[in-house]
């Protein structure tokens, strides 16, 4: 669609002056070039300013520029480019610290001595080797994780499924010890990596029967009895996040305590460590000190027919997204459901509630 026929009829819909719509013009156009028309789901002739022309249309025209203005200033949109840049962090920010220690640790000295002798650099170069990367979803990028550490990681140490079977692990056994010339030779290091967590329950949570459920719990079940074969009996388990909230980081911290001090040795891991690739502000979820004329029409305009197993696990309505979150937060290939539902939301209204048009749609994404 062209792009200056909608800008008119977007002014239209908001009932914008000229000067007011020309400076909004020159906003939209650049925001739309530089960052939103590159979310995944956009199509030709279907991307941001025609989406936001039809979402803005479901409000009333006195609530329009309260939506506007949440537009406008609230929202915060990630990037193709952020994202990967947080990728190609990961290992020299993470990976290298995480086995800097540890071969610190096996050698006793200094970790800022690591590279002052062959046998630590040696060692380091191992422990690399030994280390497993594994996606917890698409959203973990392992493809450009690959390419921007070409040469460093091979392809036999990423996995792109989360739950690994005999064969699987055989083969990748194999070839570490074929790299390494030691038929001794077992993993030391595993990243789990994914790119977002908003509360931390997809991860590791409670159910209402008291047993434990979420994506590391389904890790440990899957795997307790091959961790003896595949694994150094002191292998280390790291979890990697590209971006988290920080209520998900005081969360995921908590439960993790608790459930390794109600199994018990043996029955959990001996010791998990968790990092961030970028933490979110503490600030950042919607309030109503902060954004109370947008949260009553997150209110307004909600349909509960949203509503599914999924979202109840967090026991309440999903107005404010998943677990309450309440977050104005869009990644470039999928919204988190931790948005707000106005945002995301797509709803027939054909059971007498209002038809949500969502802003950026969302697919869903369960596992």
């Amino acid at each position: 669609m062209n792009q200056d026929f909608i800008l008119g009829r977007l002014a239209e819909i908001m009932a914008w002056e000229t000067d007011q719509a020309r400076r909004e013009f020159a906003w939209l156009r650049l925001m739309s070039q530089m960052k939103y028309d590159g979310y995944q789901d956009f199509l030709a002739g279907a991307r941001f300013v025609e989406s936001l022309a039809d979402w803005l249309q479901q409000f009333h025209q006195d609530e329009r520029a309260i939506a506007y203005t949440f537009v406008r200033s609230s929202l915060v949109y990630i990037s193709t480019a952020e994202m990967n840049h947080l990728v190609e962090l990961f290992y020299p920010e993470t990976v290298v610290w995480h086995l800097q220690q540890d071969v610190a640790r096996r050698l006793d000295i200094r970790t800022w001595n690591v590279w002052a002798s062959n046998q630590s650099r040696t060692l380091f170069n191992r422990l690399r080797r030994q280390s497993l990367f594994i996606e917890l979803s698409d959203g973990a990028r392992i493809d450009v994780f690959r390419r921007a550490n070409a040469g460093l990681i091979s392809n036999e140490q990423t996995v792109t499924a989360p739950r690994l079977n005999d064969e699987k692990l055989d083969e990748l056994l194999e070839d570490l010890r074929k790299d390494l010339d030691d038929p001794k030779a077992r993993f030391a290091f595993v990243f789990l990596i994914d790119d977002f967590v908003g509360s931390g329950t997809t991860l590791l949570r409670k159910k209402e029967d008291g047993m434990w459920t979420g994506k590391l719990f389904r890790f440990w079940e899957d795997n307790e009895d091959r961790f003896k074969k595949y694994f150094e009996d002191d292998w280390s388990l790291c979890v990697h996040h590209y971006l988290a909230t920080q209520r998900a980081k005081q969360t995921t911290a908590e439960r993790s305590h608790q459930i390794a001090s109600e199994r018990g040795n043996g029955k959990w891991f001996s010791a998990v460590q968790f990092s961030y690739g970028a933490e979110l502000p503490d600030d950042l979820p919607l309030s109503k000190d902060t954004h109370a004329d947008f949260l009553a029409l997150t209110d307004r305009y909600y349909d509960p027919s949203i509503e599914n197993k999924h979202t109840k696990v967090a026991g309440t309505d999903a107005k404010l997204g998943f677990g309450q979150c309440a977050l104005p937060l869009v990644l470039e290939h999928n919204t988190p459901n931790n948005s707000v539902a106005l945002l995301w939301a797509d709803t027939p209204g054909d059971n007498n509630q209002h038809a949500m048009r969502p802003l950026f749609r969302r697919r869903q994404r369960h596992s």
